[in-house]
C-alpha cells in the first residue's frame, strides 16, 4: 500500500510526503479509475461492448507490433553497420598495423599465422573461411608467418593472434591448442568464442560431443573383453 501510494503521488506531480499523507484509498482508488476511463475513451472495459473491445484490441496489437517492429529494425541497421568483413584477407608485414592495430574502436580480429606445406594450416584457413562468412563483424586475416614476423619458427604453427581495439588479448599456439587435424569448423568457433572473438550461439563445447560416443565404445569394448575372458 505505501508503495502504490508513493507511486500515484509521483505520476500526479504532487510532493511525494505531503500525498502519503493526504490520499486515501478511496481516492486512490478514484485516480486510477480516471486514468483508465481516459485510456479507453471514456469508459472502463467492463462498460465496453464487444464491437469497442475488438477495436481497442486492435489499437493495442498495432501499437505493439509498431514498437516490435521499430526494435527489430533497429536491431537490424546495428548489425548491418557490424557486418562488414565476411572474408579471410591475405596481409603482408607492412599491412600489418594498418589492417591488425589499426582495424577500428570496437573491432575483433582474429589473424592466423600459416606457412604452406603444413596440413593443419591448410585445414584451419579453410575453417576461417567458413567462419568469416558466418560471423561478418570479425576482422578475419591470415599471412605467412616469415612474411609476417621474420624469422618466425614453424614448430609454433598454426599460431592465431586475437585483438581487439588495437590491442592483443590471447594467442593460440601450436598444433596441440587446436587438437591436430581432428580440429573441426565448430570446435574452432568455440575456441574463438571463449576468447570474445566471435559471438556464437554455442553453450558447449562440440569436442563433449564427440566424446560420448567414443567413452560408450570403450565401456562396451571392456565389458566384451571380460566376457570373453570369462568363457
Amino acid at each position: 500500500k505505501q508503495w502504490y501510494q508513493r507511486r500515484v503521488a509521483i505520476t500526479a506531480g504532487i510532493p511525494e510526503k505531503e500525498k502519503e499523507l493526504e490520499v486515501t484509498e478511496e481516492q486512490i482508488q478514484a485516480m486510477v479509475e480516471d486514468a483508465v476511463r481516459k485510456q479507453m475513451g471514456g469508459k472502463l472495459m467492463e462498460e465496453m461492448d464487444l464491437d469497442e473491445l475488438d477495436e481497442l484490441e486492435d489499437e493495442e496489437d498495432e501499437r505493439v507490433f509498431a514498437e516490435i517492429r521499430a526494435k527489430r529494425i533497429a536491431e537490424m541497421r546495428a548489425t548491418a553497420s557490424l557486418a562488414k568483413y565476411g572474408t579471410v584477407m591475405e596481409i603482408t608485414a607492412p599491412q600489418y598495423i594498418q589492417e591488425v592495430n589499426k582495424a577500428g574502436d570496437g573491432v575483433n580480429v582474429v589473424l592466423h599465422l600459416y606457412k604452406q606445406g603444413i596440413p593443419l594450416c591448410a585445414l584451419l584457413n579453410q575453417h576461417l573461411t567458413t567462419l568469416a562468412r558466418k560471423f561478418p563483424a570479425t576482422k578475419f586475416i591470415k599471412s605467412i608467418s616469415t612474411t609476417c614476423i621474420p624469422n618466425f619458427p614453424d614448430k609454433n604453427l598454426p599460431t592465431f593472434f586475437i585483438y581487439k581495439d588495437g590491442d592483443m588479448k590471447t594467442q593460440m599456439v601450436g598444433a596441440v591448442t587446436f587438437g591436430g587435424m581432428n580440429c573441426t569448423v565448430d570446435e574452432l568457433e568455440w575456441k574463438l568464442h571463449k576468447v570474445k572473438a566471435v559471438t556464437s550461439t554455442m553453450e558447449r563445447d562440440p569436442k563433449e560431443k564427440r566424446h560420448i560416443p567414443d567413452a560408450m565404445t570403450s565401456a562396451i569394448r571392456q565389458a566384451n573383453y571380460y566376457d570373453s575372458e570369462s568363457d
